[in-house]
């Protein structure tokens, strides 16, 4: 079972067969197929694992799932020769496979589930978690300089541009024509930003105006700036009613992961006492 986990692995953790490792990834990949065997292990030897089935269709799509990777059956079929598996010891491994999944998946479903209560009581703990911050659509021309002289040219022609720029459209055409960023060729367009996202030096002027306002020119560590405001998207607060169903997932979600995470340990212990008694 060792040769099909490295390959589920190798495919999962590096979306390539095991053969096209390289050694520094092969180590890697063998220390975790070891650690993933031992927990396999524990969990198949539980009491409950005798009640486990898999359905043949489920073990069939998983089986076209792995084929689905090789641009042919006789590419798959070279790689299983190589580490030593055929077409029966594949569909074997693979069945291991999904009877620890739905096991796992049967012990994490015991799991209590999270109430309405619990979800509140989350939603009021993490206020930041559902405040949505104002952001704003912005526009830029660019204009560089290496030395004073070309400091000041700049700033002239920012002032010849400026009554020009009387609208979006007449924006986007200037920073087409002028801007020294690679976002003139969308016009200038530096998209739809929150605090934080540009230099320090530009954030009062960007959050400050209103739509449709142009900044004057705004020196920042590269250049001169004229920003546009294209549109404000005003902050607010989500409502618990809003975001209910999505703490409700996130919180299962993470009972589910604690219930797993509990029987496996206790699993492994048993096996370890289990071994220390032989």
């Amino acid at each position: 079972m060792q040769a099909y986990l490295e390959l589920k692995l190798a495919w999962e953790l590096f979306q390539r067969a095991p053969h096209a490792l390289n050694d520094d990834e092969r180590k890697r990949l063998a220390k975790i197929a070891l650690r993933q065997q031992q927990l396999e292990q524990a969990i198949l030897t539980s009491r409950e694992a005798a009640q486990v089935s898999v359905p043949d269709a489920t073990l069939n799509e998983r089986l076209a799932t792995l084929r689905s990777r090789y641009p042919t059956q006789d590419e798959l079929d070279a790689e299983l020769g190589g580490i030593g598996l055929n077409a029966d010891s594949l569909s074997e491994a693979i069945l291991r496979d999904l009877r620890v999944e739905t096991l796992l998946e049967q012990v994490a479903s015991q799991a209590e589930l999270a109430s309405d209560a619990d979800a509140e009581r989350y939603y009021r703990d993490h206020p930041d978690a559902f405040c949505r911050p104002e952001t704003r659509t912005l526009r830029h021309i660019l204009l560089t300089f290496n030395n004073a002289r070309e400091q000041v040219k700049a700033l002239a022609l920012f002032d010849r541009l400026r009554p020009t720029l009387v609208d979006e459209d007449s924006f986007a055409k200037a920073a087409l024509r002028h801007s020294h960023c690679p976002t003139a060729m969308q016009g200038g367009l530096l998209g739809t930003l929150k605090r934080g996202q540009l230099f320090p030096e530009l954030e009062p002027s960007a959050f400050g105006m209103d739509v449709r306002e142009v900044s004057d020119a705004i020196e920042s560590p590269i250049g001169l700036h004229v920003l546009r405001c294209d549109a404000i998207q005003r902050g607010e607060t989500v409502s618990f009613n809003h975001t209910r169903e999505r703490i409700l997932e996130h919180l299962n979600g993470k009972r589910r992961e604690a219930a797993q995470k509990a029987w496996i340990v206790c699993q492994l212990a048993r096996l370890q006492s289990a071994k220390s008694m032989a």
